[in-house]
């Protein structure tokens, strides 16, 4: 699993972004996939995860609502939409990969990404 998390950018406050991760490698559909993202001076949190199919998705309650997870296993791709930006949501965001559903622990995410910069202005 090699992933490439791409799509952030600075927008203004009720805005919105679309990130991408992308996974060079050739077993994507065998991974639960999780985005989390981290302030700074602040630990890194969840924020979503999507099912192996995407059938199932889990959401952190501060973005609950305003943002949505999906993914195309056919591209290798998972992606996290996000609605109504709010200042609180400045952050590195982080694509991970993990082998078991119903986690929102770090250390459960075996593979991770670089990391994309969203900036939200208020």
């Amino acid at each position: 699993v090699q992933l490439q998390a791409s799509g952030g950018g600075l927008v203004q406050a009720g805005g919105s972004l679309r990130l991408s991760c992308a996974d060079s490698g050739r077993t994507f559909s065998n991974y639960v996939m999780g985005w989390f993202r981290q302030a700074p001076g602040m630990e890194r949190e969840f924020v979503s995860a999507i099912s192996w199919t995407g059938r199932r998705t889990n959401y952190a309650n501060s973005v609950k609502g305003r943002f949505s997870c999906s993914r195309d296993n056919a591209k290798n791709t998972v992606y996290l939409q996000m609605n109504s930006l709010e200042p609180a949501d400045t952050a590195v965001y982080y694509c991970a990969a993990a082998d078991q559903w119903g986690t929102t622990t770090l250390a459960d995410f075996g593979y991770w990404g670089q990391g994309t910069q969203v900036t939200v202005s208020s």
